[in-house]
């Protein structure tokens, strides 16, 4: 293998003005620069010939006429193989990438030598909103084409590639030659099992900045591109999901990666409301089918959770594709209207609310309460509840660090919604120390009882439900002792187009003696087992725990 040994790559049509001050920042990192002149005008190219006469670390290829970004590109990666490089940094002439992040991104390289290192843009107030949401639109169709969430961002034109993977993909494929290269090539070494790098840097627009995409033209381009990668993935199907690596049915849910990112919800988010809600539900369905035919885990702890509960009303089926698209289905429909509800489109008259005197009776009485509630049906629709009176703050505690992406999205689209997110490793003492403030000052706290922390492990209890031994965490039911609170359930699922929240007491409080404490505590987990039990009975596609619910709590903490 040949000691790594990479360039600079520069693609440039008229960009003069300060371009020798930015190819100069670069000659300082000391690496060989290669720029391609796309068929500039004659003052930038007089420009780029002082350069090439003056700098010997800089070599400028010239083209008479312009032939796009793509083919610039594709012209100074076969010119750095006949220089014997093994790697090149492409970077954009038009000064928007952070030069700061160029040694890292070839140090990453050094790294990972097979891979492709490519640029995540974190972008400032200078970016237009229209540029974001067009990336965001190539984003899910790059994750359709790759059946895969590994390309986070497909167009940034600041990256690294592996010379000689991508001379295989050159002679293997065509590829576009303007502004659809950027994301065909990515998506062809993608298919090739390229692996794919993504690194966060900071992207600007400089002001009075010169821009090289033609609004008709190179949206039709990409279009025509999207069509052609589409159709190429059809007949990759069964090689791209076999290349998926699916995680252990014994890991915990924790340890297994949200599918999706900020991006796609913001996308999704986009979709319902400037396309509306009938619009959302039909695209939803290719959605669905990728995840159903990709998440090979979530698949299998689907059709385990259906046919269990099959069992347990004493019916024998087989889970068939139809039901287990119907299930993701309805998960979907779940995000949206969590959305929804984040951003008022839901109402607190839009849902069904029994037991409506509890509610009222926690306001009158000024004080908090401890809602314990499940992955069923639409738990963030109590949001629609904090409206009332306009004081009813509900704080939802999360044991998952990506629950942050939902509050980063909530904020986004509601920043005064009145559910706040508390992001927790385990609860301790400064965790009750803090709720039980928010209690005292007549908030709410809601935490999910169908969920077992990596730090829960050894502190579980096996209860019943739906008719095998399943560990439930104890840690809901003994923060709850500790607040020394009303306890209540809190379900919400959809029946007949609607929402019903259904809140039932539990315990005025819920006292754990130290003599019968492990007693107490299986006699109130196995209540709310048995709860969860009968509302999945009631909404069967409506409890979203996309893992093994059954596993042992001990098989987990062997592979920690």
């Amino acid at each position: 293998m040949k000691a790594f040994s990479p360039c600079i790559i520069i693609p440039n049509y008229n960009h003069g003005q300060g371009f020798v001050d930015f190819v100069e920042k670069m000659i300082a990192r000391q690496l060989p620069i290669i720029v391609i002149n796309d068929g500039s005008n004659a003052a930038t190219t007089k420009i780029l010939c002082d350069l090439d006469r003056d700098q010997p670390a800089v070599e400028v290829l010239h083209f008479e006429d312009n032939r796009g970004k793509g083919q610039a590109v594709i012209t100074g990666m076969r010119r750095a193989l006949e220089r014997d490089f093994t790697h090149a940094l492409q970077i954009d002439a038009d000064g928007q990438h952070d030069l700061n992040d160029l040694e890292k991104f070839v140090a990453t390289s050094r790294e990972h030598p097979q891979a492709v290192i490519c640029g995540c843009p974190v972008y400032d107030d200078s970016a237009p909103t229209h540029r974001k949401l067009s990336r965001y639109i190539t984003h899910f169709w790059v994750w359709i084409e790759t059946l895969s969430f590994n390309i986070k961002d497909s167009m940034c034109g600041f990256r690294v590639y592996p010379l000689g993977l991508v001379e295989q993909v050159l002679n293997r494929y065509s590829v576009g030659k303007r502004m659809d290269f950027d994301t065909e090539i990515l998506v062809k070494l993608y298919w090739e099992k390229a692996e794919i790098i993504s690194m966060p840097t900071r992207v600007i627009y400089p002001e009075n900045g010169l821009s090289n995409f033609r609004l008709w033209k190179d949206n039709w381009l990409i279009t025509k591109m999207h069509a052609r990668l589409f159709f190429g993935m059809l007949l990759r199907i069964p090689d791209l999901i076999s290349r998926r690596n699916e995680q252990s049915n014994q890991q915990h849910w924790a340890s297994i990666a949200e599918r999706g990112s900020r991006i796609g919800l913001m996308l999704m988010f986009w979709v319902y409301r400037h396309l509306g809600r009938w619009v959302f539900l039909l695209l939803l369905h290719p959605v669905t089918l990728y995840f159903l035919l990709t998440a090979g885990t979530a698949r299998r702890a689907s059709r385990q959770y259906l046919k269990q509960l099959a069992e347990y009303q004493g019916c024998s089926m087989k889970i068939s594709f139809k039901t287990l698209y119907a299930y993701f289905y309805a998960f979907g429909v779940s995000a949206i209207d969590k959305l929804a509800s984040w951003i008022g489109d839901i109402k607190r008259s839009d849902v069904l609310v029994h037991g409506e005197g509890l509610f009222n009776g926690i306001i009158a009485s000024g004080y908090g309460a401890v809602f314990i509630g499940s992955h069923l049906g639409n738990l963030e629709l109590c949001r629609a509840l904090g409206e009332k009176g306009g004081r009813f703050r509900i704080n939802a505690l999360v044991f998952h660090k990506n629950a942050l992406k939902f509050q980063e999205l909530l904020r986004a689209c509601a920043p005064k919604v009145g559910l706040n997110m508390i992001h927790v490793q385990s609860i301790g003492i400064d965790t009750a120390i803090l709720l039980k403030q928010k209690v005292d000052a007549g908030e709410i706290i809601i935490i999910v009882g169908d969920r077992t922390p990596v730090q829960s492990v050894g502190r579980v209890q096996y209860v019943d439900f739906l008719g095998r031994k399943a560990p439930f965490a104890e840690g809901p039911f003994i923060l709850a002792s500790l607040l020394e609170c009303p306890v209540y359930l809190i379900f919400c699922i959809m029946e007949s187009k609607t929402y019903h929240i259904y809140l039932e007491s539990f315990e005025q409080k819920l006292k754990l003696s130290r003599a019968e404490r492990a007693h107490k505590l299986a006699e109130k987990m196995q209540a709310y087992a048995n709860r969860l039990a009968y509302y999945c009975m009631k909404s069967p596609l409506q409890w979203f725990n996309f893992y093994d619910f059954w596993q042992s709590d001990s098989s987990v903490e062997t592979r920690k």
